[in-house]
This record gives C-alpha cells, sequence and structure tokens, in this order.
C-alpha cells in the first residue's frame, strides 16, 4: 500500500470503531478480516496509526474544538498528523483525492488546521485530565491514589506496550522457547519479574508461528503471571479459577501444578469458557475441568470448603490496561464503576464458599482504582471473620514494574 492508502484505511478503521459499540480490537481483527488484502506490514502500520490516535484522543479533541473543526475521522487524523510534524503542503498532497487516497480536504478546513502546524499533542492551556487522557471523574480517585507521582504513572500508561509470552513448562523450558522463537526470526527475552515470562518489542506474528501452535508459548501480560504465580497452586491440590473467561490464568495454573491434581475453570459466559477448550488443547492439561455457573446453580454450594485455592480474578474497570486498550478509558462511566464494585463483592463472597479451612482466596483485579482493590478486601474482611489477609498485597504499574496495573490479595481461611 502507498502512504495514503495507508491513511485512508486508516481512517476507514477509526470511523468503525466510532459507529461500534465492540473494543476496538475486536473491531480492527473484523476490519482486517474483510480485507484480506492488506498485507501484514501494512496492517501493522494502519494499527499503530489508528492506535496512537485512541491513546491522544482526548488531546485531539481538544484541538478540534480549539480550531473549530467537525469531529470526523479524516479530520482527526489530519489534525494528529500536523501535531506529528506534518507541514500543511504535505497534508495537501496526502490528502489528494486520488485513487486509494484520502478525500481532498477543503479550503476552510485548511484554513481551520493551518493554526495547528508548529504544534504538539500538549498544550498549556490543556486541563490535567485532558493531557493524561483521563475521564474528568477519575481524576481526584487516582490522585489519591499516586499523589506526586501521578503524572508519571499516567504517562507511562499512555505508551505501547510491549507484547509478553508466558512459557508453558509442561512442554518447553524458557531456553527452549526462546530458541523456538528464534528459529521463526522473532527475538525474546526473559522478563524481569516472572520466571516464565519472555517479552517481545513491537507488533510480531506470534501465533502463526510453531512455537505458538505447538503451545510453547501462551500470550499473557507479565503481571497476569505474577497473580498466577502467587496463587501457588501445586500438584494435587483442588483449585478454582472462579471468573476463568477463556481460561488464561487456568492454563498458567494447570502448569505450576504440573498436570496434577484438579483446577476447574467457572464462568458465567459460555462462550467465553468455550474459547478455553482449543487453549487447553494445546498447551497439554489434563487436570482442567470446565463448568458454566448460572442462576440457581448448586455446583458451588455441593462442593463449599472443598478446595485448596480459590482465585477470583473479578470483572473490573480494566484500568490497568489502558495501554492495550486504550479505547477503553473513552467508554468508562462512574455508573460503570459503581456497578462493578458491587458485582465484585458478590463474587468474592460467592467464590469464598468453596475455600477449605487453611486454604487460600486470592483476590485479583487489572484495575488502578482503590475503591475496586484495597477497599473491596477490607469490605470483605470486615464481613467474613473466618478470612484474614497473608502478606502484603501485590500492586503492580506500567512505571514501576514494566506490565500492565493489577492488584492481588491472598486471603487465609482460618475456620
Amino acid at each position: 500500500m502507498t502512504p495514503s492508502a495507508r491513511l485512508a484505511a486508516a481512517i476507514d478503521l477509526l470511523a468503525d470503531i466510532a459507529r461500534q459499540s465492540r473494543p476496538s480490537d475486536a473491531v480492527a481483527q473484523s476490519f482486517f478480516r474483510d480485507r484480506r488484502y492488506i498485507g501484514s506490514a501494512d496492517r501493522r502500520a494502519v494499527s499503530e496509526r489508528v492506535w496512537s490516535m485512541l491513546r491522544a484522543h482526548r488531546r485531539l479533541s481538544w484541538w478540534l474544538d480549539h480550531a473549530r473543526l467537525p469531529d470526523t475521522p479524516p479530520l482527526r487524523l489530519a489534525a494528529a498528523l500536523l501535531l506529528d510534524g506534518w507541514t500543511e503542503a504535505g497534508l495537501a498532497q496526502t490528502y489528494s483525492g486520488g485513487k486509494y487516497a484520502p478525500a481532498r480536504l477543503t479550503e476552510a478546513d485548511l484554513a481551520r488546521l493551518r493554526p495547528l502546524v508548529g504544534h504538539t499533542l500538549d498544550h498549556p492551556a490543556q486541563d490535567l485530565a485532558t493531557r493524561l487522557e483521563l475521564p474528568d471523574f477519575l481524576l481526584p480517585a487516582l490522585q489519591a491514589r499516586f499523589g506526586p507521582t501521578l503524572e508519571a504513572e499516567m504517562q507511562a500508561m499512555l505508551t505501547e506496550a510491549p507484547l509478553d509470552l508466558r512459557v508453558n513448562l509442561l512442554k518447553a523450558t524458557r531456553a527452549e522457547a526462546i530458541e523456538a522463537l528464534a528459529a521463526e526470526g522473532i527475538e525474546a527475552t526473559p522478563t524481569p519479574h516472572s520466571a516464565w515470562g519472555l517479552r517481545i518489542q513491537g507488533r510480531r506474528p506470534v501465533v502463526t508461528g510453531h512455537a505458538f501452535r505447538n503451545g510453547l508459548v501462551e500470550i499473557q501480560d507479565e503481571g497476569s503471571q505474577l497473580i498466577a504465580d502467587l496463587v501457588g497452586a501445586a500438584p494435587d491440590m483442588r483449585v478454582a479459577d472462579y471468573c476463568a473467561g477463556a481460561g488464561g490464568k487456568t492454563l498458567a495454573l494447570a502448569m505450576t501444578m504440573r498436570n496434577r491434581g484438579h483446577i476447574v475453570a467457572l464462568d458465567v459466559s459460555a462462550p467465553r469458557l468455550e474459547a478455553a477448550v482449543k487453549r487447553l488443547r494445546r498447551a497439554g492439561v489434563h487436570n482442567a475441568e470446565r463448568h458454566l455457573l448460572e442462576s440457581g446453580d448448586k455446583w458451588v454450594k455441593r462442593r463449599a470448603a472443598s478446595f485448596d485455592r480459590v482465585l477470583v480474578d473479578a470483572p473490573c474497570s480494566g484500568t490497568g490496561t489502558w495501554r492495550r486498550n486504550p479505547d477503553a478509558r473513552l467508554s468508562l462511566t462512574e455508573a460503570d464503576i459503581d456497578e462493578l464494585t458491587v458485582k465484585q463483592a458478590e463474587i468474592i463472597q460467592a467464590a469464598s464458599a468453596l475455600v477449605k479451612p487453611g486454604g487460600r482466596l486470592i483476590y485479583a483485579t487489572c484495575s488502578l482504582l482503590p475503591r475496586e482493590n484495597q477497599d473491596q478486601v477490607a469490605m470483605f474482611v470486615s464481613r467474613n471473620a473466618g478470612f484474614r489477609p497473608l502478606g502484603p498485597p501485590l500492586s503492580l504499574t506500567p512505571r514501576r514494574d514494566g506490565t500492565d496495573g493489577f492488584f492481588a490479595q491472598v486471603l487465609e481461611r482460618l475456620a
């Protein structure tokens, strides 16, 4: 594709994302699946352009409002290009209206865009929430959480996340996985914290390669791996992954159990649990089963106090994953947080019934918000005298740890 054609594709993808309520990565998958003629290098270039704009959404909106321009995908991209150092002449040449190129900009639009030349995304007149790409309602909570490091923490959230892999020790050592990836032309280095982790810089086609297809590696952020390690699931234990989704942490737990004992992946979504089947098979996991939690289900009641470990990877705001899902911050509302915290309290209470005396309950989120983390744990402990926190919580951020933002607290059942 020509540079102009790539930008035209970026405009089309931005328009699709704006029209649909689905996450942007799901929209992008459909977009490129319907345009198989777009090669891998072009897909990468278009995606990087669009994702950089999603990470700068509030600042770009500020500039469009400042220039009194309508917020349309072509003009949003034009503003982004000028703020990235493009000249007005280069912009007019690219928006040529030719075959596969963006439509021409009007003289009026060019005149309104002209004051952006020579500026960058940041401007002294922008308020703090705009400059840090935060929903206004979250600013006080995050200021209370991070204090003087808020700006540095939020700036780290605006960077592109690396691609982290977890080596599947059921099939390979970390050294063997590195060698297998190198044979595919992919350079992977050990992650600094997880003993199973590998990190790849940039976007690489890992899922089409031998190492992934044969179950040697699985895509999983290093922080998520650390939570799986915190569970302490060992061979011959009974383990419940209470909000298992598509089984990412179930796979890691089965690995630490060396395919022995018994692990149950539980979720309220049948499609998510069904998606775990292929992953479990690829990883060579044999000690896991799935169970769909439905209204009126007696499964938990019948298995009360019978599990050594219960992991609750609770549904949350996902504020810790904004590097990977920059559009998630655009739709998050205060009402969403209120609804999520109620649901989290219900889930941890229900899951706690599965823990046997002496066993452990691990509550985890990919949120940065105390309301979803420390406050939830404190409220649970105040209502359940038979549980006590075991050690300090695990708290991870992109700036400090290089991982997604995560929280986890281990709780021991006394009686």
